[in-house]
């Protein structure tokens, strides 16, 4: 009897310190880690002899070929910022379930164990410990684990670019309002362009001018620029396990708002009202809404192309509508809770 009790003592202290140490390396590798960095002071995009790209020494632009090379460069460094914001957003909602499936199945295994000794042994306390494995073993198999970025410095990488998409606009005084073009426009599967036009006026470009992806159009003038929320649109595809150019408006209208509050948690509420051509968009506390409010300082971002979150649904209404879009207006309540975009499907 005494070799019986020393046995089931030794076991539970046994299983006891095994647990305590899987304890241990759970909550180390499923803590979140704060990765900190140190924001340059001044930013080589903001550098002013950069970004006024000779616009004091040609206000009105008027040699056009002088400057390309100068808003080729600005280009290349617009398309490498968004090639780090999507990197970024990548690693904020990518998930990594593999971890925590692993503990769990340790947890389960030691806690199967603990029952089998608890009724070899006639022992309460194995049965209470291989009890309580079992049970952290399950809730750790459901936790999906994911590695979260404070949105200060995501918004704070958006910032440079699209304040450099803002003064390549303004440096090269285009007037209209960006449009999104649809799929049948576009070579890449995922790809996305805005057309911002010379003029005031509402342009669609050809289809065989788009195909030839230039960054600058002459025929009808204008310039073809990356959307700001293109990689987004693509992450909500990817969430919902859809493409959007074979769905329709009303699939968008009816799984936008549970994408945007339980799947993503970026948003408390979304509503989409259609209207035929006229789509409104009314988004409650995103995350995005701080982004939105400094995106509206930038001269010709919100009144032409969108903040990333707006522009983000421009993609997804040009891809399930087939059809050019451009946002009519975008505006942050007085409040700062609520973000509001008119949009409009361009009959072609």
């Amino acid at each position: 009897m005494y070799v019986d009790n020393l046995v089931t003592q030794v076991l539970s202290v046994a299983i006891s310190g095994l647990a305590i140490a899987v304890a241990i390396v759970a909550i180390t590798i499923l803590t979140t880690k704060k990765e900190t960095t140190n924001a340059e002071a001044k930013n080589p995009l903001l550098d002013e002899d950069q970004a006024q790209l000779g616009v004091a020494d040609d206000p009105n632009l008027t040699d056009y070929t002088l400057k390309a090379k100068e808003v080729e460069a600005l280009i290349r460094k617009i398309q490498e910022l968004e090639g780090e914001k999507e990197v970024l957003r990548r690693e904020l909602w990518k998930s990594r379930r593999k971890p925590s499936e692993i503990l769990g199945l340790l947890f389960i295994s030691c806690g199967a164990i603990a029952f089998i000794l608890s009724v070899l042994f006639n022992s309460l306390i194995l049965s209470y410990i291989g009890l309580g494995l079992t049970l952290w073993g399950a809730l750790l198999l459901l936790i999906r684990r994911t590695k979260y970025v404070k949105n200060k410095l995501l918004d704070s990488t958006v910032m440079s670019s699209l304040v450099s998409i803002g003064q390549l606009i303004e440096a090269l005084n285009y007037k209209g309002k960006g449009v999104y073009l649809p799929p049948q426009y576009l070579k890449a599967f995922k790809g996305g362009t805005i057309f911002v036009p010379y003029e005031k006026e509402v342009t669609i470009p050809p289809i065989e001018e788009i195909a030839q992806e230039k960054v600058f159009l002459r025929n009808p003038k204008g310039v073809c620029l990356t959307p700001p929320g293109l990689s987004l649109a693509n992450l909500y595809e990817d969430e919902l396990g859809k493409d959007f150019a074979i769905v329709n408006l009303a699939y968008l209208q009816n799984h936008l708002p549970k994408l945007f509050v339980k799947d993503l948690e970026i948003a408390e509420d979304l509503e989409m009202n259609i209207n035929n051509n006229a789509i409104h968009v009314k988004i409650l506390n995103s995350t995005y809404k701080d982004l939105c409010k400094e995106a509206r300082k930038i001269s010709k971002i919100c009144g032409s192309i969108g903040c990333p979150l707006c522009s983000s649904i421009a993609c997804a209404l040009t891809r399930a509508t087939g059809k050019p879009i451009v946002i009519e207006k975008a505006g942050l309540s007085a409040d700062g809770k609520t973000i509001e975009a008119n949009y409009r499907a361009v009959e072609e």
